[in-house]
């Protein structure tokens, strides 16, 4: 059974915040779990979120919950299991909506980095509103 991949060792990066607004914007608030909170891209094409597992995981769903009207289109998911170069895993395509969108991996790579590629956004200055992110799936000793 998928449960959630991420732990109190995943470390996280982000391209950017709203006006490098951390306190209010910052990448902590993608897994609050708070309805009130969310991570606030700057405006640019390709933002990203990576994500680096303490141990490797094999991934299995996605969970992503946008603010309408700032949604990726296209999101490219990459990673790697030992430390090397960044490989694209698979494309998906969210809806512009504010609703939980869960997207089934069936690739089921075996990662310890995932990076989470926005390659455009429904806003027309790129920016990316996500109130909730998780990653589901199996830790792999």
């Amino acid at each position: 059974m998928a449960t959630s991949a991420l732990c109190g060792g995943t470390m996280s990066r982000v391209s950017s915040v709203l006006n490098r607004d951390v306190k209010q914007f910052g990448k902590k608030f993608l897994f609050d779990r708070n309805e009130e909170t969310c991570w606030n891209s700057d405006q640019g094409s390709c933002q990203w979120v990576l994500l680096e597992f303490p141990q490797p995981v094999k991934v299995t769903e996605l969970h992503i919950q946008f603010q309408g009207g700032f949604a990726g289109r296209l999101c490219r998911l990459e990673g790697n299991e030992n430390g090397g170069d960044l490989a694209k895993i698979t494309e998906i395509y969210p809806e512009d909506t504010n609703r939980l969108q869960c997207f089934t991996i069936t690739e089921e790579p075996r990662v310890a980095k995932l990076k989470l590629v926005f390659e455009n956004s429904s806003d027309f200055f790129g920016r990316i509103v996500i109130y909730h992110l998780d990653v589901l799936g199996e830790k792999l000793l």
